[in-house]
């Protein structure tokens, strides 16, 4: 038994963590972001997947059951050669989790137009994996794309909110807007965005949703728990929250008050 490995390139998947912990109190998390080696935005396949399964192994060495990729870049381009191929070979009692396919399941309701617009990173976009996610469960939908490449960056420099920073976010947003006007619903492709969700939504149109990740990830999570009940029984429940970070403990511990609200002090490990 062992908590829920929560793993990010970065800060972002705290975003995510945060809404675990408010959904499902009870059980224990450990949180790893791979800060020194990120964003993981511009990076290609495979040393995505290479990162990726490096962490993966880490939060599974430290006892975790079931690990959360909490990082759409890294659900995109590693999740399914980890399920496919490795996990076999580490053990079939393991699970790793995306964030992609929660939001692709069900963001097709949120449309009325059914004309759905992406914001995500360049290696999210570059994957196709909302597009084609989205269609399996919405074939009506029509999905647009805009990669962000500096969005990530912007957010963990503090950034995002400097007149350049928001000019860069409102470029980013409009061209988006101008692919197809009937763009009545935005998922927001990577869990460092909901930090500018309110600023978006200020960007758009009046009735246009913008839908971030976390309340669609846990109560997915939550649902999945539910349904496997042997991984349930390996998850332990304490209530505890610990963070594992590639980066000077120092740095991470003081940056993750802007995603997470707990008492932040993380483990600094080489991955």
């Amino acid at each position: 038994m062992g908590p829920i490995g929560v793993f990010d390139s970065g800060y972002g998947g705290l975003t995510i963590l945060s809404d675990f912990r408010e959904r499902l109190p009870e059980y224990d998390y450990l949180y790893l972001g791979d800060n020194a080696r990120a964003p993981y935005g511009g990076r290609s396949f495979d040393v995505v997947y290479e990162f990726t399964l490096q962490a993966v192994n880490e939060l599974f060495d430290r006892g975790c059951e079931l690990v959360i990729l909490a990082c759409n870049t890294a659900s995109a381009k590693a999740l399914r050669t980890i399920q496919k191929n490795d996990l076999p070979r580490i053990g079939l009692h393991k699970r790793v989790l995306g964030v992609i396919r929660p939001s692709a399941e069900i963001i097709g309701q949120f449309s009325r137009t059914n004309t759905i617009g992406v914001l995500a990173t360049p290696g999210t976009v570059t994957s196709d994996s909302y597009p084609i996610e989205i269609k399996k469960f919405s074939p009506q939908c029509n999905v647009f794309q805009h990669a962000c490449p500096l969005w990530v960056t912007l957010i963990e420099n503090n950034e995002h909110f400097t007149e350049s920073g928001k000019e860069f976010i409102r470029k980013d947003v409009d061209a988006l807007m101008a692919m197809n006007k009937r763009i009545d619903t935005i998922v927001l492709g990577c869990t460092h965005y909901p930090v500018l969700k309110d600023y978006i939504e200020s960007l758009v149109p009046e009735g246009v949703n913008v839908v971030a990740q976390g309340n669609i990830v846990s109560d997915s999570l939550a649902d999945y728990l539910l349904r496997h009940p042997w991984i349930d029984s390996k998850c332990t429940k304490n209530g505890s929250v610990n963070f594992l970070t590639s980066e000077n403990s120092v740095e991470f511990n003081l940056n993750a008050k802007k995603y997470i609200d707990v008492d932040v002090k993380s483990v600094h490990i080489s991955l």
